[in-house]
């Protein structure tokens, strides 16, 4: 068997292989700490005789270590995104054909007419390395945060001082529930995973539940603080409520087509582009857009999103900005794209125009206001989310072809980007709660001045988050802007200006509008570096040694330059494009 048929042949197993390896990880996960010395006494009278069985009792030296589960969850997650990528390599290299699973575990080429739930192909392969990829940074991350050596001093209860209750509350944070926080990590990885190869609505819905209930448990994890239940139970709620009116709306597109599958002779697209939507069926595909609306924190729907960024741990938080909103945006891609593209979006396309116009706007308004940079960096989340919208709303109105294609490749690229700069941004904040601190603008003063490259990695997420050249966030904002109105403008050579003006689609006035919030963005984004170069600080110590978050800052810093420009960008452009070519396909 050659490599290509490893992964795109008709077997199960080589086909989902990503998917497999995070499911043998969590399996893993659960029986390696587990591993001791435990023996059980065959029951024959007069004997003694004892047989070891290995689950229980007291652990080996090696499973008890408190940095075993994050290496295993660091290895599966590295493994996946690998196999991810290789599979991706190889359709890329020989043009293999996509691969589709049916409702009897059955691997088909997705050509063949059937009832398919699964698909692999460019779109989903990039989208699940993403997740990964922003996942794998995260445990990383929180290698040095959780953790930490087995028999950690902590400081006595009885000592009253600030500083000293802050370190004692994180080094006890450091010895406890770490195979909580690396198998929660796996599950949010598998539902991921599974929202990416969905073209079923009820497995989509599956995955997307599986991913957010570990994620509202993460976001509660150090359940010791008064911040961190506050907002996983409020984000809980917020959530749970999104998630049924989104099964409420699923239930209804059932009745209206009697199958949930969005491609095919039976599916969604087919029966939404032969008959056209009844009101039915609009209810329904407005409900699941409040569903998906609250995941990518879209305005009505963002209102937990702050209070949820600002409680989480800072891993944790970055993944939810740039890997939990990936995910919102594929189910959004996936509907809205996959099944009413076909008509022509009047239905929708102007109501989602306005939610991107007001997300981005009221996003970056709201965080001119905060000083709290993790609240700062949650608003400046939802303005993404109000750009990325954008560019789904332009897509529905132009309809199939290369202009759709463009800006459905700008999406893709922005949102792998994204896990760079805004992800570490993150992990920067996070840098700084390891001495209790990073939740005040104060905190920030003179950090040049303490440790040179931790600000010289916030100076580049802070421009690149802001779209400045030659930085990732330049690129991604550039190909969004110029594909928009590239496909709006068209010619006008020969017009006279009011004539030029009124033959513009009002989406052309959606990428003036990115341009005018990504130069407000500035002033917010600047006034921390602003306090990070040239303010007094009150402390000269350095920041925490935390040597694994220190790498995972090093590799988003190095992300966020080299996908700017050059070769590397080349290839993650290549590699969007091909991904926005199937998502169309």
């Amino acid at each position: 068997m050659n490599v290509g048929t490893l992964f795109s042949g008709p077997d199960m197993a080589s086909t989902l292989m990503p998917e497999w390896i995070l499911l043998l990880g969590i399996v893993a996960m659960f029986l390696v700490p587990n591993l001791g010395n435990a023996t059980f006494r065959l029951p024959i009278p007069g004997t003694s005789i004892r047989i070891p069985y290995f689950i229980g009792g007291k652990r080996f030296a090696l499973t008890g270590d408190p940095r075993l589960p994050a290496a295993i969850a660091a290895f599966t997650l590295f493994a996946s995104f690998i196999t991810a990528l290789f599979s991706q390599m190889i359709d890329s290299g020989v043009g293999v054909a996509e691969a589709c699973v049916t409702m009897n575990g059955l691997v088909q080429d997705c050509a063949s007419d059937g009832t398919h739930i699964l698909r692999v192909d460019a779109f989903s392969r990039l989208m699940e390395m993403i997740f990964t990829g922003a996942l794998l940074l995260a445990i990383i991350a929180n290698w040095d945060r959780l953790p930490a050596t087995p028999h950690h001093r902590i400081a006595l209860k009885t000592q009253k001082d600030e500083s000293v209750e802050s370190r004692r509350l994180h080094r006890l944070l450091n010895n406890r529930r770490q195979v909580d926080f690396a198998l929660l990590v796996l599950m949010v990885a598998l539902g991921m995973s599974t929202v990416a190869l969905s073209t079923n609505l009820f497995v989509l819905f599956v995955g997307l539940e599986l991913a957010s209930m570990a994620s509202y448990v993460l976001i509660a994890f150090n359940k010791e603080t008064q911040a961190g239940p506050e907002a996983g139970v409020k984000y809980f709620i917020v959530g749970s409520v999104a998630s049924a009116i989104g099964l409420y709306g699923l239930s209804m597109l059932y009745i209206w087509n009697g199958d949930l599958s969005i491609y095919g002779s039976n599916g969604l697209a087919a029966k939404w582009a032969a008959d056209g939507p009844n009101s039915m069926a609009t209810l329904g595909l407005g409900m699941m857009l409040v569903a998906f609306g609250f995941k990518v924190s879209a305005v009505p729907f963002h209102f937990a999103a702050p209070d949820a960024y600002s409680g989480a741990s800072g891993p944790v938080a970055g993944v939810l900005a740039t890997a939990s909103k990936a995910m919102g945006f594929v189910a959004l891609m996936r509907v809205l794209i996959g099944i009413t593209l076909a008509d022509d979006g009047s239905d929708w396309t102007l109501l989602i125009g306005a939610i991107a116009a007001i997300t981005m706007t009221w996003g970056n308004i709201a965080a001119l206001g905060s000083r709290n940079p993790k609240r700062m960096l949650a608003y400046s989340s939802v303005a993404h989310a109000g750009y990325i919208l954008a560019g789904i709303a332009a897509i529905g109105a132009l309809g199939p072809g290369d202009g759709s294609e463009l800006i459905a490749t700008a999406i893709m690229f922005h949102l792998a980007v994204l896990v760079t700069f805004k992800l570490g941004a993150f992990l920067v904040v996070s840098l700084l709660e390891c001495e209790g601190r990073g939740h005040d603008l104060d905190h920030y003063h003179g950090l040049a001045r303490r440790d040179p490259l931790i600000a010289i990695s916030m100076l580049v997420f802070m421009l690149a988050l802001a779209g400045v050249p030659p930085l990732s966030g330049f690129l991604s904002k550039l190909m969004m802007v110029s594909g928009i109105i590239s496909s709006t403008v068209g010619d006008v050579s020969g017009s006279s200006l009011s004539e030029a003006m009124d033959s513009l689609s009002w989406v052309f006035w959606l990428a003036i509008l990115i341009f005018i919030n990504s130069a407000i963005s500035l002033f917010y984004y600047l006034r921390i570096c602003v306090v990070m170069f040239f303010e007094e600080t009150d402390r000269d110590l350095r920041l925490s040694r935390a040597p694994m978050l220190r790498t995972a800052i090093v590799v988003c810093t190095v992300g966020a330059i080299i996908f700017g420009f050059g070769l590397p960008a080349d290839e993650l452009a290549a590699a969007a494009h091909e991904a926005a070519a199937a998502l169309f396909s």
